[in-house]
C-alpha cells in the first residue's frame, strides 16, 4: 500500500483538466482557452508525464473515477483520450467498475468519436447543452443549435453509451419561463440518465457581465430564476428523476459517482493547468497557464524527485507540494476547516447526512461540535433531522449558502 495508506487505501477519484476550447463562450470564467491549438501535443506529452510522476509519487492507490473536464476534452485530436486513458492504466490501478465520464461538446460528437471513447473504457458521457432555444445558444456562445445536442444525445445512445448526462443553464438574461419550460420538457424527452442544472453566475469580467453592465443584456430576474428551478423540480419529479444534490437529478442508481466523491469529502488528484485536489490534509492547484503547466511537468521529470508524500497527512505537507513544479498554490486544511466542509458538503446531499457516520470521518462528534448551529437551523424551517439523519428542507434549497457559512463561522 502506498505512502498515504491513511488517506487513499479505500482509492481515489482522479480529475483530468483540458484547458481547450474552439471558442470561448461568453459567460465562462474557467480555467480555459481558445487559440492555442499549437500546444496540443506539448500538453499531451506534459498531462502524460503529471500522471505518471503522480502515480509514482503516490504508491499508485486506485482510481474509482475518472472525469475529463474542461474546457472541451472532445475537442482534443482525434485518439488523445485512448492514449491518456493508456497513461492513467499504467500510472495507476484503475477499478474494473470505474466511472469514467468525459465531457464533451454536443457539435464535436460523431459515431467515430464515440467508438473511439468506447474503446477507451470511457462508460459516462456529459454534454453542455445549457439550453433547447436556438436564440438562446447563440447568445451564450454556443457552437451547436438544439437539433444538434438532440442529435449528439441520440447518437452516443445508439453507439452504447447508457449514462449521458445533459446540462442546463437556468437564470439567463431575457430568458422567459416558457424557454426554459421547453428546454427541461426537452430534455426529458431525451430521457438522459442525468441532468445538471445550473442558475448562472454572472462572474467579474466575464463578456456578460459587460454586456449586462453595459446595458446590452438585460440585468438576470433572481425571482424567475426561483420560479424556473421549482419548475424543473416538479418537471423532473414527475418523469421520474431522484433530486439528490441541490443542482443535480439522476434516474435511480445513476447518480455520479465522481461528484458524490467531492460531496462526501474524500480524496482526490486534480491534473491539468488549473486543476485542484484533495489528498490528506491539503488542498491544492496547478498552475493556470498551459505553458507555465507543460514546463513544469518537464523540470519535474528532469528533476527525478519524488518527495515524501506521506507528508500530506501532515501540516509539512506544504513544504512537500513546493517541491512539485507544476503546483501553483496549496492551503492545509486543519481541524476545524475540514469539520465545517465535512458539513457544508454532506449537507449538498438532499437525502441528507448521517452524522453519526461522517463523525466518524471527520474524527469528532459533529452532532455535538455544532449543536447549537444545527438547532438555530432547525428552528429557522432550513434543515430537519431524523435519528442520525441531518438534510436540508426544501426552502433551504435555493439559499442554501446561508446555511453552509453558519459552519465556517
Amino acid at each position: 500500500m502506498g505512502p498515504l495508506a491513511s488517506t487513499t487505501g479505500q482509492g481515489i477519484s482522479l480529475y483530468i483538466h483540458v484547458p481547450f476550447c474552439q471558442t470561448k463562450c461568453p459567460y465562462c470564467d474557467f480555467n480555459t482557452y481558445q487559440g492555442i491549438e499549437s500546444l496540443f501535443h506539448p500538453y499531451l506529452e506534459a498531462l502524460s508525464t503529471e500522471v505518471a510522476l503522480w502515480g509514482k509519487t503516490l504508491g499508485s492507490p486506485a482510481v474509482n473515477t475518472v472525469f475529463f473536464g474542461g474546457g472541451t476534452p472532445s475537442y482534443l485530436p482525434e485518439g488523445s483520450i485512448v492514449r491518456l486513458m493508456d497513461r492513467i492504466r499504467e500510472a495507476f490501478p484503475v477499478d474494473e467498475d470505474a466511472e469514467i465520464t468525459i465531457e464533451a461538446n454536443p457539435g464535436d460528437l460523431s459515431e467515430s468519436l464515440c467508438h473511439n471513447l468506447l474503446a477507451a473504457g470511457i462508460n459516462r458521457i456529459s454534454f453542455g447543452v445549457q439550453s433547447l432555444d436556438d436564440g438562446l445558444l447563440k447568445m451564450l456562445g454556443r457552437r451547436h443549435s438544439a437539433q444538434q445536442a438532440a442529435d449528439a444525445f441520440a447518437t452516443a445512445t445508439l453507439c452504447g453509451f447508457g449514462n449521458a448526462n445533459l446540462d442546463l443553464i437556468y437564470g439567463l438574461p431575457g430568458q422567459t419561463m416558457e424557454q426554459w419550460c421547453s428546454s427541461v420538457e426537452g430534455v426529458v424527452s431525451l430521457g438522459p440518465s442525468h441532468v445538471s442544472l445550473y442558475c448562472l453566475t454572472l462572474e467579474s469580467g466575464t463578456p456578460m457581465q459587460v454586456w449586462v453592465r453595459d446595458g446590452e443584456l438585460p440585468d438576470p430576474d433572481p425571482d424567475l430564476a426561483a420560479d424556473m428551478y421549482e419548475l424543473a423540480r416538479e418537471v423532473l419529479a414527475e418523469a421520474g428523476y431522484h433530486h439528490y444534490e441541490i443542482s443535480n437529478w439522476a434516474l435511480p442508481g445513476q447518480e455520479s459517482r465522481h461528484n458524490l466523491a467531492y460531496w462526501l469529502n474524500r480524496p482526490y488528484l486534480g491534473v491539468g493547468p488549473g486543476a485542484h485536489s484533495r489528498l490528506g490534509s491539503h488542498r491544492f492547484w496547478t498552475v493556470n497557464s498551459p505553458r507555465a503547466y507543460i514546463d513544469g511537468a518537464r523540470r519535474w521529470q528532469e528533476s527525478g524527485a519524488f518527495p515524501g508524500a506521506a507528508q500530506l497527512d501532515s501540516p509539512e505537507g506544504e513544504a512537500f507540494l513546493k517541491h512539485i513544479p507544476t503546483v501553483g498554490g496549496s492551503e492545509h486544511i486543519d481541524a476545524t476547516l475540514r469539520y465545517a466542509e465535512t458539513m457544508f458538503l454532506g449537507l449538498r446531499l438532499l437525502d441528507g447526512m448521517d452524522l453519526e457516520e461522517a463523525s466518524v470521518g471527520a474524527g469528532t462528534d459533529l452532532a455535538r461540535r455544532y449543536e447549537s448551529e444545527i438547532g438555530d437551523l432547525i428552528d429557522l424551517g432550513l434543515l430537519e433531522a431524523g435519528d442520525s439523519n441531518l438534510r436540508l428542507t426544501p426552502k433551504a434549497y435555493l439559499i442554501a449558502n446561508q446555511v453552509f457559512t453558519r459552519f465556517l463561522e
